[in-house]
């Protein structure tokens, strides 16, 4: 078995593979992607860094390719979409680089706190500026960590070692885990009010994308110190900039920007009281090294026993299981995230239940889908059936399967239960219908409705009025949204209705804002599958 080496990782990972027996190792580093798809055509398995790209092009040639690893975690280089197409595993390795974020982030915060940078380079200049590069200390001043996963927990425990209050913010961290990591769990305002410091270490999503923007700054202390080694785009650069030159920001130090490289003409390399690294968080001689080696083991793994670790687009099975399993497996992530986006942020427990033929399946493929999409928009790219399981735990939700033989009118039925941490429940129930199995939600929070589970969705619970249907379809009307599909659901008459419609595309900010101000309207959601 053939594996090309395209970028150059741990040589201690290239003896590993070496090692194994039946491997071809091809070492070809700095290849045009011309070259890459000569190569590829008789390889099983592919190793890279972030410099060469895994384009659709590469999956076509590579006819023999099972496995794609990137040592490292992001897999923007890698086309996930086109390698799943082809039945290609494409796994990362996002362990092995959470120390050195961690200590290159305390880096950036030490630097916040002393002008270090400042005077290195005043001293190359043949200066001798001690009274202007005065800084303060660390010791009893108050840290905001915006997400408490791998190297947030990393970053308050050097912070509480160098005796700083950590106040913490991340809406899926339950109280029992802030308790054991000695953290004080706030909301978003109140770290940014309170706080001397603030560092992000949150993935970039919808809800990341410029969460420290002009107007969280301006809640913050006057002199805060900020501090993103986490992904371009969670801290809005111009808003930085603008409030680095009134003063508003005392110091700041980023390693990932919007833009990479950084442009030339980026005004953050002209702003005062900052520090630019060029995205080195991941390069330490140990990350490096723990990378390579872990990527070389998990493609040996499964080119040689056909286990996955750390994959990033589908669980190892068998071909049958797989055919089998996978409306199944659609179902559940669909599942997953829907109770995700109508449940509260921070859950304690969820459970899944399976009815009927199902229940007589192997459904730990479907659980882990349904995990999947659960943590979906939690935990961003990094997220997958293989360490979906481990995400939770770390979040503190408990999980819990359930199985059962009778699915009333339905010859089969999964039902996902999020339980709040003030004991509220929130569901989701779905099943398979018609010769092509087609995935369809066929209850919401203890309500009957019927519908695709697929696209759009608005949820809504409202007073059981005459005109509601009405109103609701000519708001989305005159809001330029068509809808595709309705269900309604009510358990007495005049009381409380559910409906949900299914939309061609997301309605407005003020489409949105109407039906929430609507007095009818109880609750109104807006779901993407």
């Amino acid at each position: 078995m053939k594996i090309l080496v395209a970028d150059k990782i741990s040589p201690k990972g290239v003896a590993y593979l070496r090692q194994q027996p039946g491997f071809e190792v091809i070492e070809a580093y700095g290849s045009s992607p011309e070259k890459i798809i000569e190569l590829v055509k008789d390889v099983q398995a592919i190793a890279v860094r972030s410099e060469t790209k895994i384009t659709r092009q590469v999956f076509a040639a590579a006819t023999k390719l099972k496995v794609v690893g990137r040592a490292g975690v992001g897999v923007d280089n890698v086309d996930v979409d086109a390698a799943t197409e082809h039945g290609v595993v494409v796994m990362n390795t996002p362990g092995g680089n959470t120390i050195s974020t961690a200590e290159l982030t305390f880096t950036h915060i030490l630097c916040c706190a002393r002008p270090i940078a400042q005077g290195a380079a005043s001293m190359k200049a043949g200066n001798w500026d001690r009274k202007t590069l005065s800084g303060v200390e660390l010791l009893r001043k108050t840290i905001g960590i915006i997400g408490l996963g791998r190297i947030g927990s990393e970053v308050a425990k050097r912070a509480q070692a160098f005796g700083m209050k950590v106040l913490a913010y991340d809406p899926y961290l339950t109280a029992a885990r802030a308790a054991s990591m000695q953290v004080e769990p706030v909301t978003l305002d109140a770290l940014l009010a309170g706080s001397d410091y603030i560092t992000v270490h949150m993935p970039l999503t919808e809800e990341t994308n410029n969460m420290i923007d002009a107007a969280a700054l301006a809640k913050c202390k006057k002199g805060v110190r900020i501090v993103n080694c986490a992904r371009g785009g969670i801290v809005n650069e111009k808003a930085l900039v603008e409030a680095l030159k009134s003063g508003q920001v005392g110091a700041a130090g980023l390693d990932v920007f919007e833009t990479e490289p950084l442009p030339k003409d980026s005004e953050l390399r002209s702003a005062p009281n900052i520090v630019l690294t060029p995205h080195i968080a991941a390069s330490t001689t140990e990350a490096q090294e723990s990378v390579g080696i872990e990527i070389a083991e998990q493609i040996a793994d499964v080119l040689l026993h056909g286990a996955v670790r750390n994959a990033v687009n589908l669980p190892s099975m068998d071909a049958a299981s797989a055919k089998a399993l996978a409306p199944y497996i659609s179902l559940g992530a669909k599942l997953g995230s829907l109770v995700q986006q109508i449940a509260p942020k921070q859950i304690a427990k969820l459970r899944v239940t399976y009815t009927g033929k199902v229940a007589d399946l192997d459904v730990n493929s479907i659980t882990r889908a349904l995990q999947g999409g659960f943590l979906r928009r939690i935990s961003g790219d990094s997220v997958n059936a293989v360490n979906a399981p481990t995400l939770l735990t770390r979040l503190g939700v408990q999980f819990e399967v359930v199985k059962s033989t009778d699915a009333g009118d339905y010859t089969d039925l999964i039902e996902l239960e999020a339980t709040g941490g003030d004991g509220s429940v929130n569901s989701a129930r779905g099943t398979l219908i018609g010769k092509n199995n087609e995935p369809r939600i066929v209850g919401i929070n203890g309500r009957e409705v019927e519908v695709a589970a697929e696209g759009s969705l608005l949820v809504l619970e409202n007073l059981d009025k005459p005109g509601m249907v009405g109103s609701v379809g000519t708001l989305l009307g005159n809001d330029g949204v068509n809808i595709a599909d309705m269900s309604l659901s009510r358990l007495t008459p005049g009381g409380t209705a559910y409906m949900v419609v299914r939309v061609d595309h997301e309605p407005s900010a003020a489409a949105r804002d109407a039906l929430k101000a609507n007095a009818n309207i109880k609750l109104a959601k807006f779901v993407q599958l």
